[in-house]
């Protein structure tokens, strides 16, 4: 049996920034991820600059060898409906490939990581075993939305007769279910399409029910469309490609397959992201900002958080001491809020003031890019 002071589940951003900060604090901790790395994961795929900061990552180093693609502006708007470019006179994001980026995190962490799938969870005497192979009286879940680790604390609590543990019993959960497809176009597809790489586009659902995204990155095409509703997927991705194919933003027909995720949106309740020995972080804790979706940076932020917590808990993993983590998190990201405004407004009146809204440059600016999808005002994360 090989023992560990702290085993996390799941490689990804949160997993590995979690893993590095603790191998600093002289934590003897080990990696389980499903995947063998370098791996594709399904991401529109880029990052702001306090996520860059709070990483610490050298940018001239990553971008050696890998994609990192300023973005200056955005183009958002209703599908059909008029467009609004958004500038800014510095890089507000850069465009990354998680097939990239998530490897450069996990060889950055100098943590090992053990590529197979958690099958087997079981406590004993106060300490977790793992595949019946690896201990650790702490166990971190950073597996996504399916991470074992998150089904167990939610078995744990519907024993514990308190929240429904599965999204589909918990009408408080939302839950974003997506497709999308990245690819390599050739210099001469690239000069025929009229996507900037510079400015990612944003094309909100007319129901409002999610939106769709085309995002260039150098010689890398991302698109893809996210809804909070699983059925009928398929159908609005297609007829997206078939917009996209129209305004010539792709030339290529829609791909035969497109890749799924979900993610539960932080919004409506406080998700329960912590018991005895035990910490949730990232997509495995349902962090993602409701209005965008976007998920690495609460999953940085949220695993620096948790190895700060773990790192000052002095090996003592009990609920009262790892309390501090959800109450950290909660001072950085605020209490979940109301998803949106449908309860008060018909459908139609809010499809029409959406549609108004979209249109004007002030609120693409200032609500759409600033707010939902860049949170400039929020500073970089210090710990």
């Amino acid at each position: 049996m090989n023992s560990h002071d702290v085993i996390i589940v799941g490689a990804g951003p949160a997993g590995s920034t979690c893993a590095a900060r603790l191998k600093k604090s002289g934590l003897n901790v080990k990696l389980f991820d499903k995947k063998v790395f370098p791996r594709v994961k399904p991401c529109a795929g880029w990052v702001t600059p306090q996520v860059i900061e709070a990483l610490r990552i050298d940018v001239g180093d990553y971008r050696r060898e890998n994609t990192f693609q300023p973005i200056t502006g955005f183009r958002t708007g209703i599908i059909g409906g008029r467009m609004v470019e958004t500038h800014f006179q510095q890089p507000v994001s850069y465009g990354i490939r998680r097939i990239e980026f998530d490897n450069y995190l996990l060889k950055s962490s100098g943590v090992p990581c053990e590529f197979k799938p958690v099958k087997n969870i079981v406590r004993d005497n106060g300490r977790w075993l793992v595949n019946e192979t690896d201990e650790a009286p702490l166990i971190v879940g950073a597996g996504g939305h399916f991470c074992p680790v998150a089904r167990l604390v939610r078995q744990q609590t519907d024993a514990n007769g308190s929240t429904p543990g599965s999204d589909s019993k918990n009408p408080n959960s939302i839950v974003v279910y997506a497709q999308e497809v990245e690819f390599e176009i050739s210099e001469a597809k690239a000069s025929s399409q009229s996507v900037n790489p510079e400015v990612p586009e944003l094309y909100f659902c007319g129901d409002l029910q999610g939106y769709g995204w085309c995002f260039r990155k150098g010689n890398f095409l991302n698109v893809g469309l996210g809804r909070l509703e699983k059925t009928g997927l398929s159908s609005h991705v297609r007829e997206f490609w078939q917009f996209l194919r129209s305004k010539n933003k792709v030339v290529a027909p829609a791909p035969s397959h497109f890749l799924g995720h979900a993610y539960r949106l932080y919004a409506e309740k406080q998700p329960i992201i912590h018991q005895d020995r035990i910490l949730l972080i990232g997509d495995s804790a349902g962090l993602s900002y409701p209005q965008s979706g976007e998920g690495i940076r609460p999953a940085v932020e949220s695993a620096l958080i948790a190895a700060d917590v773990i790192a000052n808990a002095n090996g003592d993993f009990s609920a009262n001491s790892l309390a501090a983590y959800p109450q950290r998190l909660v001072a950085r990201l605020g209490p979940p809020k109301p998803y949106q405004a449908s309860n008060w407004l018909p459908a139609a009146w809010l499809q029409n003031i959406a549609a108004s809204l979209m249109a004007t440059k002030w609120f693409a600016k200032n609500v759409v890019i600033d707010n939902w999808f860049l949170h400039r005002k929020q500073g970089t994360l210090q710990i």
